[in-house]
């Protein structure tokens, strides 16, 4: 099985005859996702690189009956994106696009809970259920079917570790990227209890980094879950220098919370695994799955 996406998934691509947008959507049609086509204002009728493009989210989901979106706007231009396809009844939202204004991110979120639609991003590197459907900007070749949940704060890191299980024969079930910035879609908390109920997935991994309280709040829900998979933890941000301002706008230390080192105590104390370096986390899920 996989989470929120999977081979009967319908992707459009909003931007799509954009450099971006373009270059992902043949890489997700290369991987086997059905992407149904995109929209790009203006340029509805035509085609490009045999995807049908539409000016509206609404067109595509009629003709071509698509039930999610991945967005390559600009990031002023996200808000009405999204709006767009949530309106359309799109019930997945991907929003890959950087720099979104937290004031339109929190406005698309509480629009998207209000029409039951799932946003993830935005600053994301999107979401993938290996050999099933691709919705994102994550290299193909990293990843392999299997039995890790992996949920990730880090795009490039979660790459490193994806490869690290899947060398070590470890495929995954589904890898969902929360995305950087201050306001995101889904969080460790949401996507918990769906890897939970997944009866094919056995162990979860958890990439997370310094700044923000996302890592604690896991700690608290993995702590009072009641029935508990494996989980295995890596953090960046463990050489971090005190009081530098670092890269992500999610990656804020306040009220004494978000170092590396009061994740890490509160990781622990749920009695989750956390590796000291990314290559560990392969050796801890397979001592923990036996």
């Amino acid at each position: 099985m996989a989470i929120i996406i999977n081979e009967d998934t319908k992707v459009l691509v909003q931007g799509i005859t954009g450099n971006q947008g373009l270059f992902h959507a043949t890489q997700m049609r290369a991987y086997g996702t059905q992407v149904v086509g995109g929209t790009s204002p203006g340029k509805g009728g035509s085609a490009v690189e045999g995807f049908p493009v539409r000016d509206t989210v609404q067109e595509l989901v009629n003709e071509f009956g698509a039930n999610a979106s991945i967005i390559f706007v600009p990031a002023p231009f996200v808000k009405d994106a999204a709006f767009e396809s949530v309106a359309a009844g799109v019930k997945t939202v991907v929003i890959i696009s950087e720099g979104v204004p937290v004031h339109d991110a929190i406005q698309i979120l509480a629009y998207a809970r209000l029409n039951g639609s799932t946003v993830i991003g935005p600053n994301t590197f999107g979401l993938i259920s290996p050999g099933k459907c691709k919705m994102g900007i994550m290299p193909n070749f990293n990843y392999a079917p299997g039995p890790v949940g992996v949920i990730a704060r880090s795009g490039t890191l979660s790459y490193e570790i994806v490869f690290g299980l899947t060398n070590a024969g470890l495929g995954q079930t589904t890898v969902v990227g929360m995305g950087g910035d201050r306001a995101v879609g889904l969080n460790f908390v949401e996507v918990l209890p769906m890897m939970e109920a997944d009866a094919d997935t056995k162990a979860i991994v958890l990439v997370g980094e310094i700044g923000g309280t996302a890592e604690e709040e896991a700690s608290e829900y993995i702590r009072t879950m009641k029935s508990k998979k494996p989980v295995v933890a890596f953090l960046a941000g463990r050489s971090a220098p005190p009081g530098k301002r670092m890269g992500h706008a999610g990656a804020i230390i306040e009220r004494g919370m978000g170092t590396y080192d009061s994740k890490v105590k509160a990781l622990k104390a749920a009695g989750v695994a956390v590796a000291d370096f990314p290559w560990q986390v392969a050796e801890l899920v397979k001592e923990r799955l036996g």
